[in-house]
């Protein structure tokens, strides 16, 4: 179970980057909603909560029964599967950001733009794709990752299982400011100036994307190699409203 949270690192930093990357660069770019309206920036995280709301009850409702029918597991898939899909669709993910980071790069060429406070003639919901897959992926990812901590922790200590999954947030926060850190300061002494500064119409994001795509897939691939090999525990038959209840029950214990 240890190996699998650590090749979660990886996914994880994508938590962290669709708070601030994705709104450090979609303020750079055309916001207008009519004359009088601006979107916000960050604002365009919704979009990966309300893809989450819509996309659960159809796996839960729709997804499972259908592969329950073709591949007679109680749960539809694996566990482990339903973590991998989630980590292919990530990566799916990065390759849209690169294109799209691309064009914007392009547009800032052809309109020769150099200052941090310009802005490029080109709508913010070109960033809608890559929020809307990443959404698609936490469907699956996020919450394979509890049901399988949940599951694979001891009978004794479920709630072991909600602090792996809790902790590889975090642990993909930190695993981000680093990668972050490390690049901005490679990148400068190589070539004078960050691929992440704070400049983004005079940065190279492209290839921080193009990073976080080749990271993302060496990664998904020892994740497959690892999984294939994972022996399961006895499942026991638990859903959400278990864990739920689960947790509730270790916090009362906890006042107690």
């Amino acid at each position: 179970m240890l190996g699998i949270w650590l090749l979660i690192i990886i996914p994880s930093n994508f938590w962290a980057v669709e708070v601030t990357v994705f709104v450090k660069q979609g303020t750079t770019m055309e916001r207008n909603l009519g004359p009088n309206f601006r979107i916000p920036a960050a604002s365009l995280w919704s979009f990966v909560v309300v893809t989450i709301l819509i996309c659960l009850p159809i796996y839960d409702h729709y997804f499972v029964p259908f592969m329950r029918r073709r591949t007679g597991h109680e749960r539809g898939i694996e566990m482990l599967q339903r973590i991998g899909i989630g980590v292919a669709i990530q990566g799916m993910a990065a390759a849209v950001m690169y294109a799209v980071e691309i064009r914007r790069m392009n547009v800032i060429r052809q309109k020769h733009i150099a200052g941090a406070e310009e802005i490029v003639p080109m709508s913010i919901f070109w960033l809608l794709p890559q929020h809307v897959l990443l959404g698609f992926a936490n469907t699956f990812l996020m919450a394979g990752l509890l049901e399988f901590f949940y599951d694979q922790s001891p009978e004794e200590m479920k709630v072991l299982g909600t602090a792996f999954y809790t902790s590889t947030i975090a642990a993909g926060k930190y695993s981000n400011s680093f990668l972050v850190s490390m690049i901005d300061k490679v990148t400068r002494k190589m070539s004078g100036k960050s691929w992440i500064g704070n400049n983004l119409n005079d940065c190279h994001l492209d290839y921080y994307y193009a990073l976080l795509f080749v990271i993302s897939a060496l990664n998904f691939g020892v994740f497959l190699w690892v999984s294939s090999g994972y022996i399961y525990k006895k499942e026991t038959e638990v859903n959400d409203i278990d864990i739920l209840r689960a947790e509730q029950t270790e916090k009362q214990v906890g006042k107690a």
